[in-house]
This record gives C-alpha cells, structure tokens and sequence, in this order.
C-alpha cells in the first residue's frame, strides 16, 4: 500500500510540474511577441551583435542579420520572472508570420526557419545562460509596421522538461507560440527618408 502512496504522489508532483513548465512557456513565448511588436522595437533597425556582458542585452557572436526586435524578443524571454528553469529552454524563433501563425509563405504549417526568409533562430545557452543567434535572417528594413498593412511577428519557444523522480522514463518537449501584430507607426515613419524606412 505504500509504495502505491509513493507512486501516486509522485506522479502528482511530476504532473504538476509538467502542467507549470507548460503555462511557463505560453507565458514566455506572449512576453516575446509583446517585445518585438512595439514602435521601439521596430524602430530599433538592425541587430547590435557586439560581444556583451552577461547582465546585457541579448546579442549573437559578430554580425547578426536578426532585427533589433527579434533581439529584443529574445531578451524579454530571456530576463521574465518566469517559474520555468532558463536550462529547459532549447530555442526560440522570432519571425514574419503568415495567416496561420506560423514562418514562411502562405500556406506552410512547419515551425522552422529553414528554407524561409524574414525568420531567425535564437539557441539557448546554458553557460551563460542566455540566448545566442544560430541561423536566419530578416532584414529590418523589410519589416512593414505601418498603418493598415502592418505585418504579424510570431514568438515560438521550445523546451526539454527534464522528470524529476524517474518515475516517467523520457524528457518531454513543450512548445508554444504567440503571434501579434506590429503597432502601427506614424506615417513620417513609413517614408523612404526616415532612418529605417519600411516598405
């Protein structure tokens, strides 16, 4: 009779923390997307990928082709309040997303970057713990947040949640994404003469 106690609760305590990682990265994953639809997010241009201190902005090794506000993604995720441990984290994607919700062109329901433009893929890095550019690009001038046309921006996060007890004998990938549209900017902003003019 005791170690079926044992096992049950366990098995809650493994459950429950399943159900926590799980809320975790739908909450991470909406923080990113409000990140990156800002005007100062979009207005930010291109990447700043310098070598930066730990406490610092996200950034990737040398020149990143990521916008300013897929950095900026990443770094909201990166530094939230969340209950989730930073080490599940596997990668995020910040990208141009189609009606679906997801990269790419009309049509495609994969949640990759490859093959596709206007995407780009941040890894997790345990050492530092913080997020790294590792492929993809988007141009931040391609990047259209004006009125009445402006594009969507998908977040999309995966993780490993790692079992605890050994009572479930495989790790369990979590994921979720979160779409928003970009605020509208001024029209001033949508010219060909402001300093990251937008289509």
């Amino acid at each position: 009779m005791l170690p079926l106690l044992f096992t049950l609760m366990f098995g809650i305590i493994e459950l429950t923390m399943l159900v926590r990682d799980n809320i975790a990265v739908a909450s991470a994953a909406r923080v990113g997307v409000r990140a990156a639809t800002t005007t100062a997010a979009v207005m930010s241009g291109p990447g700043d990928c310098t070598y930066r201190d730990l406490d610092a902005a996200v950034c990737g090794v040398g020149s990143s082709p990521a916008p300013g506000l897929a950095e900026l993604a990443a770094d909201a995720i990166q530094s939230s309040g969340s209950s989730m441990n930073k080490d599940t984290i596997d990668y995020i994607l910040v990208y141009k997303a189609n009606t679906a919700g997801y990269p790419g062109p009309e049509g495609n329901t994969t949640m990759t970057c490859s093959g596709y433009s206007s995407c780009v893929t941040f890894k997790w890095d345990d050492g530092p713990g913080k997020f790294r550019y590792k492929n993809g690009t988007w141009p931040s001038t391609s990047v259209n947040a004006c009125a009445g046309e402006a594009d969507a921006v998908g977040v999309y996060l995966h993780i490993t949640h790692k079992f605890l007890t050994g009572l479930f004998p495989a790790d369990v990938a979590l994921d979720d994404r979160a779409v928003g549209r970009f605020e509208p900017l001024p029209p001033d902003n949508c010219k060909s003469t402001s300093p990251f003019p937008h289509p």
